[in-house]
């Protein structure tokens, strides 16, 4: 049974690593969301909340199966900021290095810089049926960015499994095989699986 559905993020980073997942878990037809499809208002308070916006309206938008994903990065020293703020920490319209910058500057020399990473995955299909899962990986923040590779805090997160390299100093495969996002796909992936929905 192959799963057709949209991917619902309009961040195409996000897009490039949710493919590359669910690509390798079954037998799924994905499509790139419709140009024409407007941003969704994120205007949850959890990652729970802002995944199933999106999935629900790209959903009713496309009438396909649609997949969406919040991610929120919890850093302990700040109080688990910035949250479901993450993307937008730095401002509305701010850019990858500006919430990275942020960041840094808000932690200071401080050496509790313990955080983590979550996912939630969420897949709405058309008649109603909704299904979604959560990812989750520990690390610590790096005093400053190191790594070319992966997107947002990649640079300054270092997982507790990956030996002290940043997500951005990792290797794609690597980092999905380990990331919050590979870890909530592959958990959405088993879900949709047991329903037989996939």
């Amino acid at each position: 049974m192959t799963l057709r559905c949209v991917v619902a993020t309009a961040n195409p980073d996000k897009a490039t690593e949710i493919v590359s997942v669910l690509s390798e878990l079954g037998d799924v037809e994905l499509l790139g969301r419709p140009a024409d499809v407007g941003d969704v208002e994120e205007t949850g308070d959890t990652l729970l909340e802002n995944a199933r916006l999106k999935a629900l309206a790209l959903c009713e938008a496309t009438g396909e199966v649609a997949v969406a994903d919040d991610t929120g990065l919890e850093v302990d020293a700040l109080g688990g900021a910035p949250g479901v703020w993450s993307a937008r920490y730095a401002g509305e319209g701010a850019t990858y290095d500006d919430n990275v910058e942020k960041l840094l500057v808000e932690l200071g020399d401080g050496e509790d810089r313990t955080a983590r990473f979550t996912t939630v995955a969420y897949a709405a299909f058309p008649d109603g049926t909704e299904v979604h899962a959560r990812g989750e990986v520990l690390g610590v923040i790096t005093r400053s960015p190191r790594g070319d590779a992966g997107f947002g805090y990649d640079p300054i997160f270092a997982p507790d499994e990956a030996g002290g390299r940043t997500f951005a100093e990792m290797a794609a495969e690597d980092k999905n095989a380990i990331s919050h996002r590979g870890r909530a796909f592959r958990a959405l992936a088993e879900r949709l699986a047991e329903a037989g929905l996939l």
